[in-house]
This record gives structure tokens, C-alpha cells and sequence, in this order.
């Protein structure tokens, strides 16, 4: 049988589906609040195929976009019925086998968007070659300001100072760089505020070489924590916005991956250095302005986002942004229309607020909330896990071990490579097994490396003694970076609706940044006071800690679009945790422990419609919960 045309679909089902819209049948909304159903909904899928080309029309002429009608329109009915776009009439050969390879070749992806890619990351190795300059001037710096942490009276108190120095990137970005994300994201875009923090980071950096006391270098750090907050907060949402869902974790976990690659630079850098002497220190931390050059420079080349182009209303420019993300002019109408409708039921549940009003909707409106909860889960478990006491401090740590000053920027060194190579399989498992399982997974392999390493700190003192320490912490980075170490990023950029984005991950960054200071600042007295074994063994339980908490309070968020996310945090907290632990936990201990055969009912239930133009009959309904009854 043929498929009807488009214009036939509009004219002869209009006038029927105005008089019977009310006997379709037709699902009610789920409850964006409290989704105890568990519901993810298309917004699309309660209307038949003329309401949608009505919808469309309408939507076309109110944003003077009538130029794309016609791809508007079949973009729409592909969108209201994802797997069944063979039917959709009007389709060209090009257009179903575009739309067939977003499953069958999800990677076939326009070079726009790869750029975008390789963009981001340059950014991400900016920050993580910012993280490791300090870490090898921290065997030189302190005595070149008079500042030495041992064999001086005053090295208690040195060793604070040192902690404080180090600390403040990480303080500026907790306390003013993340927060000002949000008011420059939304005046000057996501690629403006990117730009804007690369200069940060290319000026502050040289700054930091050229300081001659302890206070100067700690005010050029102070600059240096401003680009870093700016781009922590922007760079993982650009990515995220602009990245198909099938393929946005493994997209946007390049933050990781080439945070990851840029520490492994900074340990590189301070090695060729290393031999220059009163310099060295100068060196390794003017040397991370280097990348911060590319990023300078090509932002603007890249595509703006096309969701802070709907949220202004200029539909024209985010059509055009989507053209460059996007195969084919299809694709680009599809995601276009579908992100608006989206956005539409979106901005009715929230409304427009003011930037305090926003911040204090992050603990006030139920799903908000919940992607405040869970992001902060995530990003406090990756200071918690212990990463950072390696990262910031492994020269100090093997320098400790009974390293000279060469062998601990060389075992420093591994273990940034380690730290890079073994995030590779996250590009691939992150949107295969989900965010949630690779945190579930990793964290109880941490904890056993990090005890492994602190007793190893027992080993009489030999080859043996530093070999068995490099080689637990290599191994907690193995299972590290395929896990916490992309996953937080990607997660907080991608669960707070569109309105709450900007201060949503504002709000995670400063988490992860902040605890990183605090990290900083006390770890070196922990190390005097706690010795090696004691610090690493206190890391190590509060991997257990935090692994409790992901189990609890993570939803999973993988191959959905950044806007049905609003269904998952709709569920309340305790329907989440009930799940958990009556389904999930005895399902994993009857099926892994005890080796039977059963089969997990799923918690989460998408929504589609019936073949043809019918809309799934009965109603969907939530329980009535009191608002104070709401987690």
C-alpha cells in the first residue's frame, strides 16, 4: 500500500481528529513532579499526525521559519514515531538511510560536530595539564619562597601555605568562577563564555611563572581557578547540547578522557624540565597556557548550541547550528521541532526565573532536585575516591616512598599515562552499560587498590617498596578512568532541564572544585599527621561510602534525549531507592551470587504509540502525593 502524502495526512484527518480528540484515548501527561509511574513520555505521541502538522504550522509561522516547512513537517512525524519513520510519507532515499544509521551507524557523524568535539577537549587538556603543573613545582617551589615543608620550625605551618597555594584554582572556581557561568552563558553564549575562560587560562598561567613570592603566585592561581570554573561549567553542556543521544556520553566524556590526556602532558612537561634547575618550577607551571592557545582560537569556528538558540526564540539560527550537527536538513528540523516541544512543557512546569530564583529552585522543585542530588553525588564521590591525593600530590606521596626527585615525576608520570589510556573504554561502554553501572562497578575496585597501596607503604624499604606502591595506584587509576573519572562531567551536564542547566552544573562543578580545594589544603597535614598508610586507608572508606550513595541516589541516564531525562527525575527519590533495594539488590545477588536464572522488571517504562494513527488507549495515572510527601 502507498504512503500518504503529507498534505493528504494534514487535509483529511483534520476535521475528524477537532471532534473525536476526546475518544482517542489519548495519555495524560506524566506528572513532571512526582512521576511514581516511572512513565518516559514523547510529548509528540498524544497527538495523531494532522494535530502534529497543525502544530507545526503554527510553530513555523510564530518563528518566521515557514522557509523549512516541509522539513518541519516530516521531522515532526519521525519524531512523534522514532521507530517507525519508514512509514513516514515523503521521504527521500538520502533521508531514511540517515535516519537508518543513527542505529545502524550511530558513529557516522557530520565533521561540525567532531570539531566541536576535538574543541571541548582541547579545553579539558587545559584543565588537566592546569591540575599538574603544580605537582612537580611542588618539590621546588616551597624552598624558592622560603616556604620549606620540612626540617624547618615552621613547617607545619609551611605545609598549610603550600596546601592553600595549590588549593587556589580550585577555591576561586568553588566561590565565584562556576557561579558567574550562568549569568555569561546566557548573555554571551556558550562559546563566548569558553572563550572568555580561555583567556583566564592563558594569561594566568604565565602570570604564575613569573612571581616572586608565595602571595603573588597564589593571586595568579586565584585568576587561573576563574577560567577553570567558567570552562568546567560550559565546556561538558556544549557537548552535551550539541551531541545526538544515542552517542552524547561517549561524546561528552571526552572531558575526561582529554582532562586525563592533559595531566598526562603536565607530568610530561614537568619532566623536560626537570633539569633546568632555579627555572624548573617556572617551567611546569607557566607551560599550561599551551593549550589554552587552540582553544583561543578556534571556539568560534565551532557551532553555537542550538538549545540556548531556542531558549532566545531565534529558531532560524538554531536550525542552521543543528544543519552543521546534523546529516541531513531532516535531522536538523526532526531535533529542532522535537527539542521546542520539549522545552515548551518544560518551561510550563518551571516558568522564567531570575538567576537567585534559579539557584534556590535547585533544592526546591522536586525534579530539579532530584538531578541536584544526584549530580552532587557524583561529583563529590570523585574528591571522595581519592584520585586527587595522586593527582596533586603524587610526587610528594612517591617522593615519600623513598623516590629521588626523578623517579617520583617519573612514577608521576605512569600514572597520568595509565590515568589517559584506560578512559579509552568508557567512549564505548558509557552509553552501552550506562553511567550508573560503570560508578557501581569501579568504585568497589578502588577501594581494594587504595588499601592495597596503603599497605604497601609497610614494605620494607627497597625496589619493592616503591615498585608495589606505583603499582596499586596505577591500578586505582586503571579502574578509575573508565568510571568516576568521566562519568560526573558527563552526568551533571546532562540531567538539569534547559532553564537550570547553566546553574544546575554550576552548582556540580563547584561541588567537584570546591572538595578539591579542601582536598588540597588538608592533605599534606594528613600525610605529616596520618602518614601515607593512614590517608590512603581513610580514602579508601570513603570509597565505600560513596558507593552506597550512587547506588541510592543515581538514576541512569543513557541514550536518552537531554529533555525525556525530565521524566526519569520526575520519579521521586524514594520510589528510586525502593527499587533499588527490594528489585535491584536481590535481583543482582540471586542472578551474580547465587547464579539463578530471573529476570529484573525494569523501573523505567517508555511510552510510544500504536501503529498507524492511533495513540495507545487508557489513561495513564500517577498517585496523588502531597507536596510535602515528595522527595
Amino acid at each position: 500500500m502507498e504512503k500518504e502524502s503529507i498534505s493528504q495526512v494534514g487535509s483529511d484527518q483534520r476535521s475528524s481528529n477537532d471532534e473525536n480528540s476526546a475518544e482517542k484515548g489519548y495519555v495524560q501527561q506524566v506528572d513532571l513532579h512526582n512521576n511514581v509511574s516511572a512513565k518516559i513520555k514523547n510529548p509528540l505521541a498524544d497527538l495523531t499526525k494532522s494535530q502534529v502538522l497543525r502544530d507545526v504550522e503554527e510553530f513555523a509561522q510564530e518563528f518566521n521559519v515557514t522557509d523549512i516547512l516541509p522539513e518541519l513537517q516530516k521531522g515532526a512525524l519521525v519524531a512523534r514515531s522514532p521507530t517507525e519513520f519508514e512509514s513516514v510519507p515523503d521521504l527521500t532515499e538520502t533521508e531514511l538511510t540517515a535516519l537508518r544509521d543513527e542505529t545502524l551507524h550511530k558513529w557516522r557523524q557530520p565533521r561540525a560536530l567532531y570539531f566541536t568535539i576535538i574543541l571541548c577537549s582541547v579545553g579539558a587538556a587545559v584543565q588537566g595539564w592546569d591540575q599538574t603543573g603544580s605537582n612537580g613545582a611542588n618539590l621546588s617551589f616551597p624552598d624558592a619562597f622560603g616556604i620549606p615543608e620540612t626540617d624547618n620550625p615552621n613547617a607545619y605551618r609551611n605545609q598549610w601555605i603550600v596546601g592553600v597555594v595549590n588549593a587556589a584554582p580550585y577555591i576561586a572556581s568553588a566561590v565565584l568562577g562556576c557561579w558567574l557561568s550562568d549569568p555569561c552563558n546566557r548573555i554571551l553564549g556558550r562559546r563566548g563564555t569558553i572563550f572568555i575562560s580561555s583567556i583566564f587560562c592563558v594569561l594566568a598561567p604565565i602570570g604564575s611563572a613569573v612571581t616572586q613570592t608565595w602571595e603573588q603566585l597564589f593571586a595568579t592561581r586565584l585568576l587561573l581557578g576563574l577560567g577553570m570554573g567558567l570552562k568546567a561549567s560550559t565546556i561538558p553542556i556544549f557537548c552535551a547540547e550539541n551531541t545526538p543521544a544515542v552517542i552524547r556520553g561517549g561524546l561528552v566524556m571526552s572531558w575526561q578522557l582529554w582532562t586525563a590526556f592533559g595531566i598526562f602532558l603536565g607530568f610530561s612537561a614537568n619532566l623536560a624540565v626537570k633539569d633546568t634547575g632555579a627555572l624548573s618550577w617556572r617551567l611546569q607551571l607557566g607551560s599550561a597556557f599551551i593549550p589554552a592557545i587552540p582553544l583561543l582560537i578556534g571556539v568560534f569556528f565551532c557551532p553555537e548550541s542550538p538549545r540556548w538558540y531556542i531558549r532566545r526564540g531565534e529558531m532560524d539560527k538554531a536550525y542552521r547550528s543543528l544543519c552543521r550537527l546534523r546529516n541531513t536538513p531532516l535531522q536538523a528540523a526532526r531535533d529542532l521541532y522535537y527539542i521546542h516541544a520539549q522545552i515548551k512543557i518544560e518551561m510550563g512546569l518551571i516558568g522564567e526565573s531570575n538567576y537567585v530564583k534559579r539557584f534556590i529552585e535547585l533544592f526546591t522543585i522536586p525534579r530539579v532536585r532530584r538531578a541536584t542530588l544526584a549530580s552532587f553525588t557524583v561529583m563529590i564521590a570523585q574528591q571522595m575516591c581519592g584520585i586527587n591525593i595522586v593527582a596533586f600530590y603524587s610526587s610528594t606521596v612517591f617522593s615519600n616512598a623513598g623516590a629521588n626527585d626523578t623517579q617520583a615525576l617519573f612514577a608521576s608520570w605512569g600514572f597520568g599515562l595509565v590515568n589517559f589510556l584506560f578512559a579509552f573504554p568508557a567512549i564505548w561502554t558509557i552509553d552501552t552499560y550506562g553511567r550508573r553501572t560503570l560508578l557501581l562497578f569501579t568504585f568497589p575496585q578502588m577501594t581494594w587498590t587504595l588499601l592495597g597501596a596503603a599497605f604497601c607503604f609497610w614494605v620494607p624499604d627497597g625496589k619493592a617498596h616503591l615498585a608495589s606502591i606505583a603499582f596499586f595506584v596505577f591500578l586505582f587509576a586503571a579502574f578509575y578512568s573508565p568510571g568516576e573519572g568521566p562519568v560526573p562531567f558527563t552526568y551533571s551536564a546532562e540531567v538539569f532541564p534547559l532553564s537550570h542547566r547553566e546553574v544546575g552544573m554550576s552548582w556540580a562543578v563547584a561541588t567537584c572544585l570546591g572538595w578539591a580545594a579542601v582536598l588540597s589544603i588538608t592533605f599534606p597535614p594528613m600525610l605529616n599527621t596520618m602518614t601515607a598508610t593512614g590517608a590512603f586507608g581513610f580514602y579508601a572508606g570513603l570509597n565505600v561510602t560513596a558507593l552506597i550513595m550512587i547506588f541510592l541516589w543515581v538514576p541512569e541516564t543513557k541514550q536518552r534525549t537531554l529533555e525525556e531525562l525530565d521524566y526519569i527525575f520526575a520519579v521521586p527519590t524514594r520510589v528510586h531507592m525502593k527499587y533499588q533495594v527490594t528489585k535491584a539488590l536481590p535481583y543482582w545477588f540471586k542472578r551474580y551470587i547465587f547464579r539463578r536464572n530471573v529476570v529484573l522488571e525494569p523501573l523505567y517504562k517508555f511510552d510510544t504509540i500504536a501503529s498507524g494513527d492511533e495513540v495507545i488507549k487508557g489513561v495513564q495515572t500517577t498517585s496523588v502525593v502531597s507536596e510535602h510527601e515528595k522527595s
